[in-house]
């Protein structure tokens, strides 16, 4: 399965990225090559396995203007891509698409995550033709799956899928090359559903279904049972396969899957200058690890511009906090960052054999 996924979504993409890996490696001050931004705080579903729950989905928007400001500096100093999640529903922001389009002007790619009941065919428009990428959490086969994983009615599942076969014909009928794609997170009470959602998927006529297992956010007030049975998963993975052709592709995160079980092979977060996140507060951490613990912050947009902060005493503090004494052992199992640390680890500590090409 791991060929077919051609978005390298179970993988990592710094490998296209020299010029930044090979300052990197020189020792140099890089700015990030990628970044998450929330827009908004608050959520309009609760789901059992949201990782933010901490936050209390506070009501809070992101100031256009100076999400604006900031993202024109982060496109000048080589930010190549922004994808707006965070800590709520990105879509009940009142200025998303506006900020969407102004994000591609400036020449970031961006993209979204979302759990598509506000996609409608207005959003769709305005979104899809600046976005590269869009992502629906959807998570459940059936309505009554649906609204007990994601906290919500039952209604809302068939206004998920509604949205999603709106918005492949706005994306057919305008030629738009925004990729359209589903996330499943593999959960004890959706197990056996998985079949039944890649059917309604592919039906719903999206490019693509990320199938990846659930991994506990350390300060998340959820807690879920979620031991694999990577047998299980074999079975799984085989059937699944069938279900794939050239218009719809199943990525089933293996890779991930294992990493979940496997030791960390390097000693810190090596890769954190690479990527940023930004808070509806405007604060930037390294890592979502650290959303909510002020004393991890960089600093805030609010107050300075990104040169001010990525160059400044306290960003350079923090890092060498992370770096020196943060324990890897309460990061999050199997991140985002977990397979780009494990190549950067390997670029710094090669073995004997690396000319044995």
């Amino acid at each position: 399965m791991a060929a077919l996924d051609k978005f390298k979504i179970d993988s990592h993409k710094l490998i296209y990225h020299v010029p930044s890996l090979y300052a990197w490696l020189r020792g140099e001050d890089i700015y990030p090559i990628y970044m998450e931004i929330g827009l908004y705080g608050g959520c309009n579903h609760r789901c059992i396995f949201c990782a933010f729950d901490f936050l209390e989905y506070k009501p809070l928007s992101l100031d256009a203007d100076v999400a604006k400001r900031f993202i024109c500096m982060a496109g000048k100093k080589g930010t190549k891509s922004i994808l707006y999640s965070g800590e709520g529903e990105p879509l009940l922001h009142k200025d998303i698409a506006d900020i969407i389009a102004f994000t591609k002007k400036s020449g970031i790619d961006a993209a979204l995550v979302t759990n598509g009941v506000m996609l409608d065919e207005e959003k769709a428009e305005k979104t899809l033709r600046h976005l590269t990428w869009m992502k629906v959490s959807l998570d459940a086969g059936t309505k009554d799956t649906y609204a007990l994983i994601h906290g919500t009615k039952k209604e809302d599942f068939a206004k998920v899928i509604g949205n999603l076969e709106n918005a492949v014909r706005i994306k057919r009928k305008n030629k738009y090359g925004c990729s359209i794609g589903a996330q499943y997170l593999l959960l004890p009470q959706n197990y056996k559903e998985v079949k039944t959602a890649t059917k309604v998927l592919r039906d719903a006529g999206i490019d693509y279904m990320v199938i990846k297992p659930y991994s506990q956010h350390p300060f998340s007030k959820n807690r879920i049972d979620s031991r694999l049975n990577l047998k299980r998963l074999d079975c799984l993975e085989k059937e699944l396969e069938k279900c794939s052709n050239n218009r719809f592709q199943i990525i089933f995160r293996r890779h991930t899957m294992e990493r979940l079980k496997a030791d960390r092979p390097y000693k810190y977060c090596i890769g954190a200058p690479f990527t940023a996140l930004i808070t509806t507060e405007g604060n930037i951490y390294p890592c979502n690890i650290f959303l909510g613990k002020n004393e991890f912050s960089l600093g805030n947009i609010y107050e300075n511009n990104l040169t001010e902060i990525w160059k400044g005493k306290r960003r350079k503090a923090v890092m060498d906090f992370i770096y020196k004494r943060w324990k890897i052992s309460k990061c999050r199992k199997a991140c985002r960052m977990d397979a780009i640390n494990t190549y950067l680890w390997e670029l710094r500590h090669p073995d004997s054999h690396i000319n044995f090409i």
